[in-house]
């Protein structure tokens, strides 16, 4: 009894100690921590490179915030749009005026006088110079050569009816109107009319510079400040250039009535 107990003693001493053997051979070596240099120091290059902290990459793909701020982007340049609507506005209120001089009478025959007369025929007025060619003849004589022979009667009563004190006469398949020289009143009441007409015009050219002005002074915030000079600098010499055209019409008009 002894005797076997003494042998299961043994073989249990055994079992003890090859099971202690096998859990050391065994073990699970902890890592060390990532924060721990010392701990890092002891891994492989691999077992570090996968313990550190990794971004994720998104190929072809960048923050939404990269490069703010980095780019600048230039202010329109206003200049050529303002200065091209600007002259375009002047050089219409230029044209206008010298339509509405080439209808005041002068001493002199011209086939622009007769363009303001409106035709009345078949119920519709139509102008003038729709329906006939108007030549100067002589410095004091016009013709007038209907399109159609039979309006003749209807040219002839409008030429007679216009505020020009025009007496036209029938001379075959056209019309002659005989310009009687302007008298001394005459003549100056056509002179105010030069003047006030100018005045009316050359509003218009100032109403358009300061269209173009008031247009700068809204981009004004977004342009340097010597862009902004520049070009109210050359709005002002664009209203000088057509104020200045429409006096030389106005002057010129005068002399002509006057007959100087």
């Amino acid at each position: 009894m002894a005797l076997f107990l003494r042998r299961g003693a043994a073989l249990a001493a055994r079992s003890i100690r090859a099971t202690a053997a096998s859990s050391a051979s065994t073990s699970v070596h902890r890592l060390p921590s990532v924060g721990s240099l010392a701990g890092a120091g002891e891994l492989a290059p691999t077992k570090l490179f996968l313990l550190e902290p990794r971004r994720g990459f998104a190929k072809g793909k960048k923050s939404k915030d990269d490069g703010r701020g980095d780019t600048v982007q230039d202010a329109p340049d206003i200049g050529p749009t303002v200065k091209s609507a600007a002259t375009q506005q002047m050089e219409a209120a230029v044209v206008a005026l010298s339509r509405e001089l080439s209808k005041l009478r002068t001493g002199r025959a011209s086939p622009g006088m007769l363009d303001h007369i409106m035709v009345e025929t078949t119920g519709v007025k139509v102008a003038l110079n729709r329906m006939a060619v108007v030549s100067v003849l002589d410095a004091h004589t016009l013709s007038v050569m209907p399109y159609d022979p039979s309006s003749m009667k209807s040219i002839e009563h409008a030429i007679i009816s216009s505020p020009l004190g025009i007496n036209p006469t029938p001379d075959g398949n056209r019309i002659i109107a005989n310009i009687p020289p302007l008298t001394k009143e005459n003549i100056q009441a056509l002179c105010k009319v030069v003047t006030k007409s100018a005045e009316d015009f050359k509003q218009s050219i100032r109403r358009a510079r300061q269209k173009a002005l008031d247009t700068i002074k809204k981009s004004a915030s977004g342009m340097p400040k010597d862009d902004v000079k520049r070009l109210e600098k050359e709005v002002e010499e664009l209203t000088k250039k057509f104020i200045k055209s429409a006096d030389d019409m106005c002057k010129a008009k005068e002399k002509e009535i006057s007959g100087n």
